[in-house]
């Protein structure tokens, strides 16, 4: 089931994170080799992820206190995007995590990153804290950063390929992170937590304040984090590995202040300009322009399905009512270069994230919320799991959950999958074209088409929440396995339209299931 919100979303929300997309692009320094550990440390205090779960919990049942303004926030305010990038961290003071002596470099504080975070080692099981020096950073003498106070703190961190000055995840910037995945190409964004995302009032963004960084047994590190906000707090481990793509084992425990309306769990933040299935804000000379093109659901009930994005005319929120889910992601499944014909970023490349929970996550609903945009600057997609049970103040909310960055979904359906999905002008070439009427091509390829022919009868199964569904057929593609669907759709109304399709064959299943929401842009004169 599908239930389709309309909300006003407030401009802190739409600007999203721009800070973000810095920490993959910044610079590393020139020297290639971690050469020793800083020497500036605090005390050794006793440390145990369930010391940081408790330090959350008590923190929940306490005032917020992290909401003061930033220290020497008019000098942060002119280390803008550029003079960011001028800030180098100086490679004798890279840490190195574990056995396998994992590189960690830190960031700077800056424009958009204002308040600092705590950076602590864990050895033996104590933890002890990086003290900051302006001396970790080379810098222009004439940078605002010359002018901070010598305590001013971290922004984030991100890790290093060992022996190479490439990083391959990040976490900056409120409780963002992410990777390069598999295909060694930052694109979205991954968040502890979603508060209030698209409601009437302003979004609420908690923010990591603490890391904690220890030996992973498998992986490459283990990251803890202490999260705060005014509505909730949490303490958030990370098992990260690296195989096939990123793949981070997440235990979350959240402690709620207050009542929320929304508490998105696993959230994800991608950007969404336009492609070949929705052009209408097809301003710009590539074809196509995303980080990510749609949103896949593996249902409890064991239904796969298949969300192409959108830029809408207005923010939209969507949900998709479910029980014990068995994942979802935000996927770029369009991999041909020929197709966005970028060199630069090479959004080809950019990652899938999928979210597989770890346990049964009960009743609840994926919900994806899709802000307009007339840029690539901005991240306008937003998916999350929220639970059919609200949170009130003094719960305690635990989940996990795996977080694969990589290619493809890690758990691919056996069934036929959605290729690719057009739209164009309704009605027949030659003829007379009805008003308003719109054609859908959606193509598939995998599972048992490959083996079916044209006289074989494979149905295409077409549904509409509301106007007129005709020309409905599906044929196979010539010189290709993959099979085409068709339909026209004329609206009733300018109202969305939710669309759904499948094929079948015989009784069977062939294929997931195609949803799509059109926005008419006109509709039949009556």
């Amino acid at each position: 089931m599908i239930l389709t919100l309309m909300k006003r979303l407030t401009l802190s929300s739409y600007a999203s994170i721009c800070l973000f997309l810095l920490a993959a692009s910044h610079l590393a320094s020139a020297a290639t080799e971690a050469e020793s550990q800083p020497s500036a440390f605090g005390p050794a205090k006793p440390y145990s992820f369930d010391i940081l779960v408790e330090r959350a919990k008590a923190s929940a049942a306490g005032p917020y206190t992290d909401g003061a303004a930033p220290r020497a926030e008019k000098i942060l305010d002119r280390i803008d995007y550029d003079a960011f990038g001028k800030i180098q961290f100086r490679s004798e003071h890279t840490l190195t995590v574990g056995p396998a002596k994992t590189p960690i470099r830190l960031f700077h504080l800056q424009k958009y990153a204002k308040k600092s975070v705590g950076i602590h080692l864990i050895e033996n099981g104590n933890s002890r804290e990086v003290l900051f020096s302006p001396d970790f950073f080379n810098f222009p003498k004439d940078s605002p950063a010359a002018e901070l106070p010598h305590d001013i703190g971290f922004a984030g961190f991100r890790v290093l390929e060992t022996g190479k000055d490439t990083d391959w995840m990040a976490f900056m910037g409120a409780a963002y992170f992410r990777t390069s995945g598999e295909l060694d190409q930052f694109g979205l964004s991954a968040r502890a937590l979603a508060v209030d995302t698209a409601m009437a009032e302003p979004e609420e963004f908690p923010r990591f304040t603490h890391f904690y960084f220890s030996p992973s047994e498998k992986g490459a590190v283990v990251i803890d984090a202490l999260m705060d906000s005014p509505s909730v707090t949490g303490a958030v481990r990370f098992d990260v590995s690296r195989t096939s793509g990123v793949v981070m084992v997440i235990n979350a425990r959240f402690f709620a202040r207050k009542d929320m309306k929304r508490m998105g769990i696993a959230p994800l933040t991608s950007m969404f300009w336009f492609s070949e299935y929705c052009r209408r804000n097809a301003t710009d000379w590539r074809p196509e322009i995303h980080d990510s093109d749609g949103l896949a659901i593996w249902s409890g009930s064991g239904e796969r399905l298949w969300r192409p994005l959108n830029n809408a005319p207005r923010v939209m929120t969507s949900s998709f009512l479910d029980k014990n889910i068995k994942g979802f992601g935000l996927c770029q499944r369009d991999r041909d270069f020929g197709h966005y014909q970028d060199d630069g970023v090479f959004y080809e490349r950019r990652s899938t994230c999928w979210v597989e929970p770890i346990g049964d996550w009960g009743p609840g609903m994926v919900q994806l919320v899709e802000i307009p945009t007339d840029d690539e600057i901005y991240d306008n997609i937003v998916a999350y799991w929220l639970s059919e049970k609200p949170v009130k103040a003094g719960d305690a909310v635990s989940v996990d959950y795996r977080v694969h960055w990589v290619k493809n979904e890690p758990h691919p359906p056996t069934s036929a999958t959605v290729y690719s999905s057009r739209t164009g002008a309704g009605g027949i070439p030659g003829h007379p074209r009805p008003q308003g009427a719109v054609k859908f091509v959606i193509d598939f390829e995998g599972g048992q088409l490959g083996d079916l022919k044209r006289e074989d009868g494979v149905e295409a199964i077409v549904s509409a929440s509301s106007g007129k569904i005709s020309g409905v057929y599906c044929l196979p593609v010539v010189g290709t396995k993959r099979w085409r669907a068709f339909f026209d759709l004329s609206p009733f109304s300018m109202d969305p339209v939710e669309l759904r399709l499948f094929l079948k064959h015989d009784g069977v299943t062939l294929s997931e299931t195609w949803l799509s929401q059109y926005h008419p842009t006109e509709v039949p004169k009556k």
